[in-house]
């Protein structure tokens, strides 16, 4: 609703959102192509690949297939892409629900082994409330360390920050405070000497959504913006979400990688209305999954501040 009061409001006044919320210091922000799921170590490769010839700098991914398999992926895909290209491996969930989480000495011990294929990031390897161990990770300075995805609160954000647990602070805009949330953490984080990455998981909107803002704050501080690549027919990527782009009437305009922020009014975009019948609301957890042990049933929701719950 914020986002499209702000939109509202640029087209009114004949501005951009950029304007509105701090004023652009620049037109492009980089993004990084986010896929990576429920794959053998060549079919990451094989899509990170893929993901590069799309003109993407960046392709994250999200393991889980043990250590050594994880470790081999990663290896693959940096053989498949070559030493310029930038890997992020994000732990999320993976290596932490049921009873056969990877354990702290392993977790130490794989990001270790990940410093030799040159990662630009490992996300959320560890329980995202413990910055403790955040930090004592990222005192090994193995790896660059990322978390914030899942912070409940603004206050929890300035722990994260404040203690320096991370290297990369992540923030949705959609489901953790909006714009205002985001424009007082990001002078913690200039402060703090960290960086800034959003997490974006939905739609061209919320992409296009993000990049107003980050593009109010220079590289040095706001340095990426995830951009999730769904499957076609013709184009690698995960699971196939033709929504996601099919909601814009004009699509987002990428150059080398980087998305080219518009400068005509409030988001600069025009939403094609004909999806609110082909694609309906259905509320509800997004989807089921199944943790073998112990034995339960988990859903996910669209705050990716809650926790998995059981249903």
């Amino acid at each position: 609703m914020e986002i499209a009061l702000y939109d509202l409001l640029g087209k009114a006044k004949g501005i951009p959102v950029s304007e509105l919320i701090g004023g652009r210091v620049r037109d492009q922000i980089r993004l990084y192509g986010s896929a990576g799921m429920y794959m053998p170590a060549e079919k990451y490769a094989a899509e990170a690949k893929a993901i590069a010839e799309l003109g993407f700098r960046a392709y994250k991914m999200r393991p889980g297939m043990g250590p050594e398999q994880d470790l081999e992926t990663v290896r693959l895909m940096r053989e498949a892409v070559g030493p310029d290209f930038d890997l992020m491996v994000d732990a999320h969930t993976w290596w932490r629900m049921g009873d056969r989480n990877y354990v702290a000495a392993e977790i130490e011990r794989l990001a270790g082994q990940l410093a030799e294929y040159n990662i630009a990031w490992l996300e959320e390897p560890l329980p995202p409330d413990d910055h403790e161990s955040y930090k004592r990770l990222k005192a090994l300075d193995y790896v660059p360390i990322a978390s914030g995805e899942h912070e409940p609160s603004e206050s929890r954000y300035l722990d994260l920050i404040l203690t320096e647990s991370v290297d990369y602070v992540q923030m949705d805009v959609v489901c953790q405070g909006g714009y205002p949330t985001a424009r007082r953490i990001f002078p913690e984080v200039a402060r703090a000497g960290l960086k800034f990455a959003f997490h974006s998981w939905v739609t061209s909107i919320e992409v296009l959504a993000a990049a107003h803002l980050g593009i109010c704050w220079a590289e040095s501080v706001v340095e990426w913006l995830e951009y999730p690549c769904y499957s076609t027919p013709s184009q690698a990527g995960m699971y196939p979400f033709p929504l996601a782009a099919e909601m814009l009437k004009e699509p987002l305009e990428i150059d080398h990688g980087d998305l080219v922020v518009p400068r005509k009014p409030g988001l600069g975009i025009d939403v094609d209305e004909r999806v609110f019948d082909k694609y309906p609301w259905i509320p509800g957890p997004w989807s089921y999954f199944q943790i073998d042990s112990p034995r339960e049933r988990k859903s996910v929701t669209s705050d990716h501040s809650e926790q998995w719950y059981g249903r």
